[in-house]
This record gives C-alpha cells, sequence and structure tokens, in this order.
C-alpha cells in the first residue's frame, strides 16, 4: 500500500493536477455562456463530464512533454528533480498512464455534444505537436497557448451552442495570449539551459528584455479580448467587473517581473495566473447567474 502510494503522488507531481487552475475555469466560462444561447444554465452534469474530459486531456498533455522532454530536462538543474528524468517512473507506468487518462478523455468527450466527439482529435494533436515546438521555433508559446485557448471553445461547443457565435473564439484567442505571454515569464527561468540545449524560446532567442515587453503586450490584447467576448455574448456588469479585476491582476504580475529581477517568477506564473482565472470565472458566473 505504501508502494502505491507513491507512485500515486508521484504521478501527481508529474502531471501537477493543481495547474487544472489555469484553464478549467476558462472552460466552465465557455459552458456559462453557451449555454445561454438558449436562454438556461449548464447543467451539473454537463459541467462534470468537461471537467473529466479537461483534466484527463490536461494530464494526457503532461504526460506527452514529459516523456519528450526527458532528456532537456535531465540537464536542466530546475528540472532534473522530476519523476522521469530522474528515473523514479518506468516508460510502461508512464504510457500506462496517458493510456488510462485517454480512456478517461475519450469517455467524458462522449458524453457531451455530439460535435465534440468529431472534434475530439484536435487538442491530442495539438498536445501530441507542442513538445516538438520548442525545437524549431520561439512561436512555442503560441502553440502551447493555442491549446489552452481550446478550453473556452470546446466547452462552449460541449454544451450544444453554435460555433457560428463569434464570443467563444474571441474567449479562445484571449485565453491563448494570456498563455503565451506568461509561458515567456516561465520560460525566463531557463535562458542559459535552453541556449546551450537549442531549445527555443523568447527569452532564449530575443532576449529576456523584449520578450517580456512582449508578455505585457499579449496581456494587454487580453483584456481587449475579454472585453469584446463579454460584448458579443451580452454579458452584463459582473463579467465586465470581473475582466477588470483581471486586468489589474495582470497589470501586477507583469510589474513583479522585469530583466533585471526575475526573483518573483513563480508568484507571476502560477500565483497570479491561477486567481486571475478564478477571478474571471466569478465575474461569469456572477453575470450569468444573478444577471448582475
Amino acid at each position: 500500500m505504501r508502494r502505491i502510494l507513491d507512485k500515486v503522488k508521484l504521478f501527481a507531481e508529474l502531471v501537477k493536477f493543481e495547474h487544472s487552475v489555469f484553464a478549467l475555469p476558462y472552460a466552465y466560462v465557455g459552458a456559462l455562456y453557451g449555454a445561454a444561447e438558449r436562454g438556461n444554465l449548464p447543467s451539473l452534469v454537463s459541467l462534470f463530464w468537461i471537467t473529466v474530459v479537461m483534466v484527463a486531456a490536461r494530464a494526457f498533455a503532461f504526460v506527452l512533454n514529459r516523456a519528450v522532454d526527458k532528456e532537456i530536462d535531465a540537464r536542466n538543474p530546475r528540472t532534473a528533480g522530476r519523476a522521469v528524468p530522474a528515473g523514479r517512473i518506468t516508460a510502461w507506468e508512464l504510457w500506462g498512464f496517458a493510456a488510462a487518462v485517454l480512456v478517461l478523455y475519450l469517455v467524458g468527450v462522449w458524453q457531451l455534444a455530439p460535435v465534440v466527439r468529431w472534434l475530439a482529435p484536435v487538442p491530442l494533436a495539438a498536445f501530441v505537436v507542442y513538445p516538438y515546438t520548442k525545437r524549431f521555433t520561439k512561436l512555442c508559446h503560441y502553440w502551447l497557448g493555442m491549446c489552452l485557448g481550446l478550453a473556452p471553445v470546446g466547452a462552449w461547443l460541449a454544451v450544444g451552442a453554435s460555433a457560428g457565435d463569434p464570443a467563444p473564439w474571441l474567449m479562445g484567442l484571449a485565453v491563448a495570449l494570456w498563455t503565451a505571454g506568461f509561458d515567456i515569464i516561465y520560460a525566463t527561468q531557463d535562458v542559459e539551459c535552453d541556449r546551450r540545449d537549442g531549445v527555443h524560446s523568447m527569452p532564449a532567442d530575443i532576449g529576456v528584455g523584449p520578450a517580456l515587453v512582449q508578455t505585457r503586450f499579449l496581456h494587454a490584447l487580453t483584456v481587449l479580448l475579454l472585453v469584446a467576448a463579454g460584448a458579443s455574448a451580452g454579458a452584463g456588469a459582473g463579467w465586465f467587473v470581473g475582466i477588470g479585476a483581471a486586468a489589474a491582476l495582470l497589470w501586477y504580475e507583469n510589474s513583479i517581473v522585469s530583466a533585471d529581477d526575475l526573483s518573483r517568477v513563480d508568484a507571476a506564473f502560477f500565483t497570479t495566473n491561477g486567481v486571475i482565472a478564478i477571478v474571471v470565472l466569478m465575474g461569469a458566473l456572477v453575470d450569468r447567474v444573478t444577471g448582475v
């Protein structure tokens, strides 16, 4: 039993389920406003299966990323202690876990609107490609952003809403640019190792200072796109107050990281972005549940 519990802890560390806070709230936002097309709220059953799909998809993506990046991670002092490069998870355990979460993903997809069954391979293909993008282009942050940007679009479609409405696409683009921006911040931790190993990133390729300027621009666009998405979806004041709070947090996130001081990257990357996602969701909930 102790060995089983230790292995469970290793897999929890591997996929970092807590990082679901980055994309899962935006999936709920997509579901909330998608259901609004029909004048109602998404059912608890649909929200449950959206959660299953999102968590399983993220776990599958993390396993792929860890497996493909095993050798790169092993050469980086910051990541060498992770379970895969350290050899604490065997290959068969890793791919067995990947198969299990893939099955869970497909089961969840099959409980939602039929259109998402046909689209189910799209995020999987995006996840497979992502780990390789950093080997070829500094635009890898944008590919990762696209992966997370699928969350509100997929959830919108999952509750049976129309793909012809611009709102989910504006939300998806906002999430994509937000993610690309904070992933650039995250990449500032590995500039020396990335340059040594030929791994591409904005900080490694163009310098930390210019990369952080790019993040600020992306986050300003994120706010504008979220405002446009709310207007397109007919959102009320609750949504726009939430976006105002998110804008303030994005300003704070970018203010605590600079080319001369990267000591607060963790606070900017995980803590602040997690709060931003939850704040946006709270604004959507207030809007949709109370009509304020």
